[in-house]
């Protein structure tokens, strides 16, 4: 019988793919704070309110924004009441059901909000929603 003098060499760990996953996955991280960062600058506070739990989503949703000067924005375009309905109706149409997520300003006046959601019922839209902030509790 025969002793093993030598140890045989081991192969070399390739690293090649780890590095190109963890590349990939910066580059992911780093694209998506930027977009992260465009949102939080919106110059809007909604309203608070408790927490009641998560609604249903909807497949396709819109934003509207309603600004304390009365500005509305559709997917951050300026829009006006009557383009904003023209515009949801034809977006239902090509895409089927549409949900809406309405944010008002908090200090602004509610009755652009009305308008708004009395615009989004007249374009059709069935799915609406208010944005707002989940209380602190006092």
């Amino acid at each position: 019988m025969s002793l093993r003098i030598q140890l045989d060499e081991q192969p070399p760990m390739n690293l090649t793919a780890m590095l190109d996953v963890m590349f990939l996955l910066i580059i992911f991280f780093v694209l998506n704070t930027r977009f992260l960062d465009e949102e939080r600058q919106i110059a809007l506070r909604v309203p608070e309110v408790a927490d009641r739990g998560p609604m249903a989503a909807s497949t396709q949703r819109k934003t509207i924004n309603v600004y304390r000067d009365g500005t509305v924005t559709l997917d951050q375009a300026p829009v006006t009441l009557r383009e904003l309905a023209s515009r949801l109706a034809a977006a239902r149409s090509r895409s089927g059901p549409l949900g809406v997520l309405v944010r008002g300003d908090a200090q602004g006046q509610f009755q652009q909000v009305a308008a708004v959601l009395s615009a989004c019922k007249q374009a059709g839209i069935d799915d609406l929603g208010i944005s707002v902030r989940l209380d602190k509790g006092d």
